[in-house]
């Protein structure tokens, strides 16, 4: 499998702020990469940069084996789809879809053919002859990925382009894009906020802050083993759960409890020890007679529950911190009743107290 993109060493400033860091991205021939992060952290303004939407200030961008660092945006073979719609309202869908291939002095048949292929790929052929005016928002936004496909491009780059939609329509046409990608197989590269998105979405995840890229790996590595803290605190929902203390002798130890770390997967700087944080996520925690089971159990006491359809969070407390764990919604909880609890450290997390790079 080829490579499509390369962002080799790139640098954005904007006078004396550095906004990009030195970025490295390879992304082959076909994938789905999203890039993930929270708002300033310089996702969009990298794929703006890849569109070349924005001039960089050092190193190198190309796209299809092609030096494409200093060239104009209709010329690097790609197709863009923007947060806001930008279709003109004068026109009718067919007139939007078309725009841009007139401009390119395309024969008409031409501009038909890809014109139909893209109105069955999304299906909005009975939406031709409306005006953008009489549609709604998800078909407004088909409209303006169509625009895209039309252009017959090996990549398209995608800028939070479901962020304007309510949450049923964000979930259907988040299958669509799917589907859309799995049927076009051409390379495509997505900026969202949102980590529902990224991790159904995407091949690989490159995870973003501060105008660098904290951990570019599958969603499954990016949830089963993070690479640092940040990382590790941003994807998961409910949250993970951190625990301060000391790793040393096969074990970690706080505030009174130790957690046996046979089976963790160490990294090869991992297994010096030292001060560290111990995170497990909720999902992973059992509770009553499967916490049984597990290689480390305790007892807690309910301070809180939250109940969210099928499963209840509950908050406790566990050495002298904030501690989340999932329940099935039948079972009756309350505050200051005594819950044992139980998780295979093996599934944890340890990350260096100083830079917070994984153990």
């Amino acid at each position: 499998m080829g490579t499509s993109i390369s962002v080799r060493d790139l640098v954005l400033s904007f006078g004396s702020v550095q906004v990009l860091k030195k970025l490295n991205l390879e992304v082959a021939d076909g994938e789905f990469i999203v890039l993930l992060g929270s708002s300033g952290c310089g996702k969009s303004t990298l794929l703006n940069c890849i569109a070349g939407l924005l001039d960089i200030t050092d190193g190198q961008i190309w796209i299809k084996e092609k030096n494409v660092t200093w060239a104009e945006p209709k010329d690097r073979g790609i197709g863009m789809v923007f947060q806001s719609y930008a279709l003109y309202p004068q026109m009718t869908v067919r007139g939007n879809l078309s725009f841009g291939l007139k401009n390119q002095r395309l024969p008409k048949a031409e501009i038909d053919k890809r014109i139909a292929r893209a109105a069955d790929v999304l299906q909005i052929e009975a939406l031709l002859d409306r005006k953008p005016g009489a549609l709604s928002g998800g078909q407004r936004q088909r409209v303006a990925i169509g625009r895209a496909l039309v252009r017959d491009v090996d990549v398209f780059l995608f800028d939070e382009p479901l962020s304007n939609l309510d949450a049923k329509l964000r979930a259907d046409l988040r299958v669509e894009l799917k589907r859309l990608h799995n049927q076009l197989e051409n390379t495509m590269i997505y900026v969202t906020h949102d980590q529902v998105e990224a991790m159904t979405l995407a091949d690989r995840i490159a995870i973003m802050r501060g105008g660098q890229i904290m951990q570019f790996a599958s969603p499954k590595e990016i949830y089963s083993r993070p690479a640092n803290r940040y990382v590790a605190d941003f994807i998961g929902s409910p949250a993970m759960n951190f625990v301060e203390g000391t790793v040393a002798d096969g074990a970690f130890t706080c505030a009174g409890h130790s957690i046996p770390l046979d089976g963790y997967e160490f990294t090869p700087t991992g297994r010096a020890g030292g001060p560290a944080w111990f995170g497990i996520r909720p999902e992973h925690i059992q509770t009553g007679e499967q916490a049984e089971a597990m290689p480390f159990r305790t007892e807690v006491e309910v301070d809180l529950c939250e109940p969210m359809g099928a499963e209840t969070q509950v908050w406790a407390s566990f050495a002298d911190m904030q501690f989340r764990f999932l329940v099935d919604f039948a079972l009756d909880l309350k505050r200051g009743d005594k819950v044992s609890v139980g998780f295979d450290p093996a599934r944890a997390s340890l990350f260096h107290k100083g830079n917070e790079e994984r153990m």
